[in-house]
């Protein structure tokens, strides 16, 4: 299983999505161990969303249909969507 999530830090005000091949909660604990360079500016780091895919493919061309968006808005939808497989 793939997945496509968004994280959300506080600190810097700033959503960051990705996608992984891990649990989107293992990620998570990646980016608050500071494990990734693009995110250590922003720990702590919440996760917000993810989605589950069959293939890589499927994940990666959802997390760049995210990012061509460019917008906070999309995103914060897409948070409170029912595509949105996270419960908090």
């Amino acid at each position: 299983m793939y997945y496509t999530y968004i994280i959300y830090s506080s600190t810097a005000d700033q959503y960051y999505t990705g996608h992984t091949s891990y649990t989107p909660v293992s990620r998570l604990d990646q980016h608050n161990h500071g494990e990734t360079p693009s995110t250590k500016h922003g720990i702590p780091w919440n996760l917000k969303f993810y989605k589950s895919f069959k293939t890589k493919t499927k994940a990666i061309k959802f997390e760049n249909f995210i990012k061509r968006q460019k917008s906070r808005t999309f995103i914060e939808k897409l948070i409170q969507s029912d595509e949105n497989e996270f419960q908090e």
